[in-house]
């Protein structure tokens, strides 16, 4: 059974505190600056993005972030979401390949690293998981989504070290013990949204 690992989703909330704008190899803070209290103020294409997402509308949020990508290839807010809806639409090959690329492009992102390492995990990949969020946290040592993450991929890793081990050992009731809370866990974990 595949271990269920975080993604870092956008929907409904933006994630500029934790991925910031990057362009021509420079990183920018992005700041949100306040509008008269008499100006509209438009919604960002990224904002625009994530409200469809919120609202469940993948493939239009798709539709919006190729077309801005096509105008700015290295919007790395726009290509990191661009790989959460791709990951949400089950296109778990793109999903990898968006943020493989963003790993390769922006190594101090570490979100990227997570989400690619939840695509992992999510295949049995366990080892190759481990070692991205080991990566995530040495980029960013207090980001906590990765942190859970690695231990719920320790989880499974115990689990299936025990099931071996209780295989070679069928008799022996102290890995049987260990097994049976290890899976209780584990189901526990799967259960918490």
């Amino acid at each position: 059974m595949p271990i269920a690992l975080r993604n870092l989703v956008l929907a409904g909330t933006v994630l500029l505190g934790l991925l910031p704008a990057i362009g021509a190899g420079q990183q920018t803070p992005v700041q949100s600056v306040p509008a008269p209290a008499n100006e509209r103020v438009e919604p960002t294409e990224l904002q625009v993005v994530q409200k469809l997402m919120a609202a469940g509308q993948m493939k239009q949020a798709l539709a919006r972030a190729d077309a801005q990508l096509a105008r700015n290839p290295r919007d790395a807010q726009m290509r990191f979401v661009r790989g959460v809806i791709l990951s949400e639409l089950k296109d778990t090959a793109a999903a990898r390949e968006v943020f493989e690329r963003m790993t390769e492009e922006f190594p101090e992102l570490p979100e990227p690293y997570n989400n690619l390492a939840v695509i992992y995990a999510s295949q049995g990949q366990l080892e190759r998981a481990r070692t991205l969020l080991e990566t995530a946290l040495q980029v960013r040592p207090d980001y906590a989504t990765a942190q859970e993450n690695l231990g719920d991929v320790f989880l499974q890793m115990s689990a299936d070290a025990y099931q071996r081990a209780a295989k070679l050992q069928p008799a022996n009731r102290t890995l049987a013990s260990k097994l049976t809370q290890t899976r209780d866990l584990l189901a526990k974990v799967r259960v918490v949204p």
